[in-house]
């Protein structure tokens, strides 16, 4: 299967592009952001990384061929991870330029599948990649980033800028990417309009508790209007306040009970998986 065929993507307009991976159905489906500027292109997470993602971005026309003679041709790619999840970082090895939070560096950096909770079935990708593929197979493959991610730092695209927030709960190296001039929060896995999962192996309630509180400041100040999630739709910030509240509110003792032995079974599952698909 081509790459064209596998990603699909549609315009958000002012330089943004929303592309998903067609043939891959599932809750743990992710979005993918490309976000164009003058002087830099990003793209913030890249799926499972079954097909080629630059390839699709060239060929599609999403973005100009090294090859071409336009001065967009010059334009650097930068592949942003929000966190390292397997859905997310899994084409991160196809990019030349790979940032991340310094917090998940190293387990990208030696392809750690038990951080990355790698978690892939054959039911999930109903149209097979490539002929006798097997979902058994999948890892996410060690990436060395090029470009190591602080709260604060901002990544220039020229006309725009993204800054930085480490929003650690979902996981201890989770991002979201603020383009302030615009109010457009990136969230990754932070938030989307869906159940927050903090039951994965380094989740962490109180951290979590911490980064709702920093959504909900972000609403109260007006510097959010619209938010671009790693899964499901996209919201505004009245969804946002809403979601990062609830978060809160039910975040006491019969939460952290239940959570704890969620994680446990997810942790000692993620461990057996991956123990035989190493071996």
């Amino acid at each position: 299967m081509s790459a064209l065929e596998w990603y699909a993507h549609k315009s958000l307009g002012d330089g943004i592009f929303w592309i998903q991976e067609r043939f891959y159905e599932s809750g743990n489906r992710a979005n993918i952001w490309l976000v164009r500027g003058s002087e830099q292109d990003v793209v913030i997470d890249t799926g499972l990384g079954l097909r080629s993602l630059p390839e699709y971005l060239y060929s599609s026309g999403l973005l100009q061929d090294h090859g071409a003679k336009e001065d967009a041709a010059c334009r650097p790619l930068l592949a942003v991870a929000t966190h390292v999840h397997f859905d997310h970082s899994g084409g991160l090895y196809q990019f030349d330029r790979v940032a991340v939070h310094h917090a998940e560096a190293e387990a990208l950096a030696r392809g750690d599948n038990f951080e990355t909770v790698t978690w892939l079935s054959d039911s999930e990708v109903v149209r097979a990649p490539s002929p006798g593929w097997r979902a058994r197979q999948f890892r996410v493959q060690a990436v060395q980033p090029t470009l190591i991610l602080q709260d604060g730092d901002v990544i220039n695209l020229g006309d725009r800028q993204l800054t930085v927030m480490h929003m650690p709960g979902h996981s201890r190296g989770s991002i979201c990417l603020h383009d302030k001039d615009r109010k457009i929060l990136f969230s990754g896995d932070v938030v989307y309009d869906g159940s927050l999962i903090d039951w994965l192996p380094y989740s962490r309630i109180s951290d979590y508790v911490g980064t709702c509180e920093r959504l909900i400041e972000l609403v109260d100040r007006g510097l959010v209007e619209k938010v671009l999630p790693g899964h499901f739709n996209t919201f505004g910030a009245e969804r946002l306040f809403r979601l990062a509240s609830n978060y809160i509110s039910k975040a006491g003792i019969c939460h952290k009970v239940s959570t704890f032995a969620m994680r446990s079974l997810a942790s000692l599952a993620l461990r057996v998986t991956n123990s035989r698909t190493s071996a």
